[in-house]
């Protein structure tokens, strides 16, 4: 019985004796020794004398690792475009894989890619819009429209080598810069593409 009565005063004097050495008193003149125990600095300093119990600690830890597992990164502005200043816009209609037609009124010097993504079309883009895939692969409606635009030049013709359904009258999307001739525009989304990108054949170029 003598035993037995005792096994709750040495417990406390055990707890008194290893806490402190374990989890000590927080002071404002050691905050990292306090954020490691678990002590928001958002509420620093704690009260004085406060202690941190093993269960407060362990509970911490297993917040912060799940708070640890979210993180979130700038949104991406793809295709963000300026709108064009009054008496100039230039008007451009895009046709998509369903034959629904979406007209938008752009600036001149607004490529079709741009225009396109900052409107949620399906239009990929997969490079980037550096003239290296097929992907923003577009079919210009009217042939007269297509001789208005600038000649493709070696890269885009290789690159429309690549593309899914290609006409006479194709072009990619980031090549193609809206202008006062080309007003009125109307081009083709095609049924599909296909991702294919210069840097698949650098490979096979060099062998």
């Amino acid at each position: 019985m003598y035993i037995a009565r005792q096994i709750p005063r040495a417990l406390e004097l055990c707890r008194q004796v290893v806490q402190p050495t374990i989890f000590p008193t927080f002071s404002s003149k050691n905050p990292p020794l306090a954020r490691s125990y678990g002590c928001e600095t958002s509420s620093w300093p704690p009260r004085a004398g406060q202690r941190r119990t093993l269960r407060d600690a362990e509970e911490h830890r297993s917040y912060s690792r799940a708070r640890r597992r979210f993180c979130t990164s700038p949104v991406a502005m793809h295709g963000h475009l300026d709108p064009p200043k009054p008496g100039e816009e230039l008007r451009v209609t895009f046709i998509d894989k369903e034959g629904e037609e979406h007209k938008f009124e752009v600036a001149k010097g607004d490529n079709l890619l741009d225009i396109a993504q900052s409107e949620d079309l399906e239009m990929e883009g997969a490079c980037g819009g550096s003239c290296a895939c097929s992907t923003c692969h577009v079919i210009v409606e009217n042939e007269e429209m297509y001789d208005k635009m600038d000649e493709p030049d070696d890269d885009e013709n290789d690159m429309l080598d690549l593309a899914f359904g290609l006409t006479e009258t194709s072009r990619l999307g980031c090549q193609v810069k809206m202008n006062e001739e080309l007003d009125g525009l109307r081009v083709k989304l095609p049924s599909m593409t296909r991702n294919l990108q210069a840097s698949d054949f650098s490979g096979a170029k060099k062998s």
